[in-house]
């Protein structure tokens, strides 16, 4: 947090205006960096910047600045902050709203407007951002009263962060930027205890946990902290609990640690499936249940809930919108789980043990018939790399194989967007190489998804940031082809892709570029791309479309 000796020092400087006052809570937040794509409607708050210690990231797209500041979020646990002008600009941006909503992440979208003598005029960009975003953010917030910014920005950040976190616009008449803001400090949003669990309801759970023979505890949710994880594994140790975690959550367990069951999510492993339906209790911790991660809500039916699902999360309208459970208890994953920990220990080394093989199988690397094998690519980065690599991806069916085969040791090294969103993963790695230098960031990505947001490799070099991107290039949007081909056998249609070069591409920038045609080539140019700004360029058969599938196989 800054020091409050030097807030005051910024409140009483000459020239200080609503510009100030935003810039300074951001500041007083304990927010360090902020993604932007400059625009003349909020010219005054870009002066602004420069005068608090908070880091500006130059971005090529909104788009781009949005996710980077969604994946800032995920790493920080502190609102991620983007930066954009008016109109175009405002809805390129929107993709990461939709992505910090479904993800539960806490964002604030600060976005130029036309002065309050234009609106409702059509005025040139304008948007009604209450209409346009009110479906996708928690709230959106228009700072009229330069007397109340310091509360609506707190109130902002507060809102961002409370209850299921998620994202906030905040709009900035263009005409308001430029008054003098009144005397006073900028301020911090309040620490919030976060919910624990009633000593009624873990005595419940420690109930059905003595006469449970096949539980599974399941977890989730946003904003794990190392100290979560680590309960996480007490708990599990402790009470005799093999662990699943929640599709794009895998960070939230050690993938190597013997209790450690699976993911689910698309692509979940059917044995992993079967012995959730078989469970007698399942103990789900922060997670939503949300539609991937009960295989189309068909996972779960209301006898089993009624019957075997204890539901613990912070957001209240989650715990009974889809079914409802034998119990449900509003409170926070932490501390849930360090009231977990209290309990009596319980012994199911057999039950554990069982559930453990099934992702030791499901996890060993699966062969392909021709070209590089995405398994065994995958397999040498979370061999080789340090586990507290940050690993990121956006959507499509590369991302299969990652989710698959790399092994998460450490919170904090998975990012991921729950909402399916291509072209998150470039922006994620950007961010996260720039809050961690001293870490290994992985971009894994596919053809398609990569040129979603290639641009930002200028962000890359502007920057100096040294994500790795692995670009697995089959020449077409995977998993819509892999759709036609089970829909429309022999009729595929608008996926295919004509690519570049993706080495020289990333030359071209100035990061070193790689290309890989067999397994072999891979660990080599690895090691060659370490530590760096570097892509490696993966060129991969377009039949092998999934871990075990053949495309060929299904025309």
């Amino acid at each position: 947090m800054l020091d409050k000796a030097l807030l005051r020092g910024f409140a009483f400087r000459m020239g200080r205006t609503v510009s100030t006052l935003i810039a300074e809570s951001l500041a007083a937040a304990g927010i360090t960096h902020a993604f932007a794509v400059p625009g003349e409607s909020y010219l005054p708050l870009l002066d602004a910047m420069r005068d608090v210690p908070v880091r500006l990231v130059t971005c090529r797209h909104e788009a781009a600045a949005g996710n980077m500041a969604e994946a800032a979020a995920k790493l920080t646990g502190l609102p991620g902050v983007a930066m954009v002008t008016r109109g175009p600009g405002a809805t390129h941006a929107a993709i990461a709203l939709h992505t910090a909503q479904q993800d539960s992440t806490p964002l604030l979208l600060l976005v130029g407007q036309v002065g309050d003598d234009m609106i409702g005029r059509e005025a040139f960009q304008e948007v009604d951002y209450h209409r346009v975003f009110g479906s996708i953010a928690k709230q959106v917030i228009t700072l009229r009263e330069p007397a109340r910014v310091a509360e609506q920005m707190a109130s902002a950040l507060a809102t961002a962060l409370s209850g299921r976190p998620g994202p906030v616009v905040v709009v900035l008449p263009d005409d308001k930027l430029a008054l003098e803001a009144p005397p006073g400090v900028a301020l911090a949003p309040a620490p919030l205890e976060p919910p624990a669990p009633p000593q009624r309801a873990i005595q419940a759970i420690s109930a059905l946990l003595e006469h449970a023979e096949r539980p599974i505890l399941l977890l989730g949710g946003p904003l794990w902290s190392a100290d979560d994880s680590r309960m996480a594994e007490l708990v599990a140790t402790r009470l005799g609990l093999p662990v699943v975690t929640s599709w794009r959550r895998k960070d939230r367990f050690d993938n190597a640690h013997p209790h450690y069951a699976g993911e689910l999510g698309l692509g979940a492993n059917p044995a992993l499936l079967a012995a959730v339906k078989s469970a007698d209790l399942l103990l789900v911790v922060g997670a939503r249940l949300t539609e991937n991660a009960t295989q189309g809500y068909t996972l779960i039916d209301p006898d089993f809930a009624a019957r075997a699902l204890v539901h613990v999360c912070a957001d209240p309208e989650a715990l009974r919108r889809t079914w409802q459970p034998r119990l449900a208890v509003q409170a926070s994953a932490g501390e849930a789980l360090a009231a977990l920990a209290t309990l009596p220990p319980h012994e199911r080394t057999r039950w554990v043990a069982e559930m453990a093989a099934l992702h030791r199988d499901w996890s060993r690397p699966t062969a392909v018939q021709s070209g590089v094998n995405p398994a065994d690519v995958i397999r040498t980065l979370s061999d080789q790399l340090p586990p507290d690599a940050i690993f990121c991806n956006g959507a499509g069916n590369f991302a299969s194989w990652l989710h698959r085969f790399h092994l998460h040791r450490r919170p904090h090294t998975q990012l991921a967007p729950t909402s399916g969103a291509m072209g998150y993963g470039v922006p994620a790695g950007i961010a996260a190489s720039l809050l961690h230098p001293d870490r290994q960031v992985v971009v894994v990505a596919g053809d398609g998804d990569f040129l979603m947001s290639a641009q930002e490799l200028a962000t890359v070099a502007h920057e100096g940031a040294t994500p790795l991107f692995v670009v697995m290039d089959n020449g077409q949007y995977g998993t819509i082809r892999m759709h036609q081909a089970r829909d429309y056998p022999g009729r595929p249609s608008a996926t295919r892709l004509t690519n570049p070069d993706f080495a020289t591409f990333a030359w071209s920038f100035g990061l070193h570029g790689e290309t890989v045609r067999s397994t072999a080539e891979f660990a080599p140019a690895l090691e060659r791309c370490r530590g760096k700004a570097a892509l490696i360029h993966v060129l991969v058969d377009p039949d092998e479309i999934a871990p075990g599938r053949r495309l060929a196989a299904d025309l």
